[in-house]
């Protein structure tokens, strides 16, 4: 999932391009033109781009986290192209913020308050480690995918916890940020109306 930020006052004319959240074993960086190429040392895998001098490049507007169009998707990887990278970001245009099914729960073999859960989302299964109390099978569950960026600011990555991997996360009401969360522990658990797969804000509760 692709996430693109610009904060002109805060970070200076840079536009920063994220597109991968996964584990990192030892971040490097490579500069080419005016594209800085973030990857993994081990692996090479690409984990984002900073680009500079971004405002005489492209149409900028706002303070922060900037919706990811197609039409900005295609310009970035022009611009890519033209400062000598042959790689282009693809933007997964699935829901951050999905419905998904419970098929399976386990307790984990080494925390008590842990669970490895199998979550369906339409199109594939995620393994993600909970700690709701009240998580179970057969629930339909709003799952914030990896990429995703909680409403507190948080981005959601791949994580390894307790020597289990975890690919997502199963939200809370509060986690969403949604009115009149209760206060209690505890995973956000839809109704039978909700379909597997669906963008979970796409819709008032």
């Amino acid at each position: 999932m692709v996430n693109i930020y610009y904060n002109q006052k805060g970070v200076g004319d840079v536009l920063l391009v994220s597109v991968d959240a996964g584990t990192v074993s030892e971040r490097a960086f490579h500069k080419k033109g005016e594209v800085v190429r973030l990857f993994d040392k081990k692996d090479s895998r690409t984990l984002g781009y900073n680009i500079f001098n971004a405002s005489h490049h492209f149409d900028l507007s706002g303070n922060g986290k900037i919706e990811v169009a197609e039409t900005l998707v295609k310009k970035i990887n022009q611009f890519l192209q033209k400062n000598g990278l042959e790689e282009a970001i693809e933007n997964d245009t699935r829901p951050g913020f999905i419905v998904g099914h419970v098929d399976s729960k386990e307790k984990h073999p080494d925390a008590d308050k842990l669970s490895i859960c199998k979550v369906d989302i339409g199109n594939e299964v995620l393994q993600i480690v909970c700690g709701a109390p009240n998580v179970d099978k057969g629930q339909k569950v709003v799952v914030a995918r990896v990429g995703a960026v909680m409403p507190s600011g948080m981005l959601i990555k791949e994580a390894a916890l307790r020597g289990v991997q975890s690919s997502g996360m199963i939200c809370s009401a509060k986690e969403l940020d949604l009115p009149d969360a209760p206060r209690e522990k505890g995973i956000l658990v839809l109704n039978e109306n909700y379909r597997v797969g669906e963008d979970f804000f796409s819709r008032t509760l």
